[in-house]
């Protein structure tokens, strides 16, 4: 089980972060969302131990992250927002980079690659350096890349980020057969539908609190909305989106 135990997080004397708790048990899918800046990339660094907390905690398996990382991310895979890969190198180079400081064995790494990069409709551009894939391409390298070791706890920050829609729809199945198979599982998004669908249970973050935490269905029923998105506007908006459009789209149109 993965835990955030009082999470805060400052940065110049200001709270990105604040008092943020919560679990992620095996085979759950936690959906973590908030509107831009709300803290969600913030929260998933200090997960993945790529930012240390202000106060607060993370715990894996009841023991405190910080006592050993290097130990720690054996058992996580990640997928960051942004695809920070080596531009010099081919999609299978980066692959088998990640798979040897991974310390996968060769004899399950090799084949593993190979049939990955098959599957996610890259293996005609296996050898063909990253920088010139697109977005979405880096973003099937990273997914690819977080699951050669076969990981405990994944951590998906934004993952559709630059998918095309064949590839968002595996994506969601691929999410709900890992957790049959006991992965602990954070997906963080923007993508309300995606959520919906997939996750179990949802935490929805404002100005760096947790401003809900259950399951999506209940949610719905306390909150007197027929999706989640409704929910999420209940919760987070303070204005009404279709008269700020309408705004928007007034001003565009100014000619003096």
């Amino acid at each position: 089980m993965l835990e955030a135990v009082h999470l805060t997080r400052r940065f110049s004397g200001m709270t990105v972060v604040g008092d943020v708790s919560f679990a992620i048990r095996p085979s759950e899918v936690l959906g973590y969302l908030g509107p831009n800046g709300a803290g969600k990339t913030t929260t998933v660094k200090m997960l993945t131990g790529l930012l240390e907390p202000s106060s607060g905690a993370v715990r894996f398996g009841g023991r405190d992250i910080a006592a050993d990382l290097v130990a720690y991310r054996r058992h996580v895979g990640y997928v960051p927002e942004e695809p920070y890969l080596y531009p010099f190198l081919s999609g299978l180079e980066y692959l088998q980079l990640v798979g040897r400081l991974r310390e996968v064995p060769a004899r399950v790494l090799d084949p593993k690659i190979d049939a990955l990069l098959e599957l996610f409709g890259l293996g005609f551009d296996a050898e063909q350096a990253i920088g010139a894939y697109s977005k979405g391409m880096k973003q099937k390298v990273l997914i690819c890349a977080s699951l050669l070791h076969d990981p405990d706890v994944l951590i998906f920050d934004e993952p559709l980020s630059g998918l095309d829609v064949t590839t968002a729809m595996v994506f969601r199945h691929l999410v709900r057969l890992l957790a049959e198979r006991g992965k602990a599982i954070l997906y963080s998004s923007h993508v309300l539908e995606a959520v919906e669908r997939v996750c179990s249970r949802v935490i929805v973050l404002h100005r760096g609190r947790v401003a809900a935490d259950d399951s999506v269905a209940r949610l719905r029923d306390l909150m007197a909305q027929d999706s989640l998105e409704g929910v999420f506007a209940e919760l987070v908006l303070r204005e009404d989106p279709e008269q700020v459009a309408r705004d928007i789209a007034e001003v565009a149109a100014r000619r003096a």
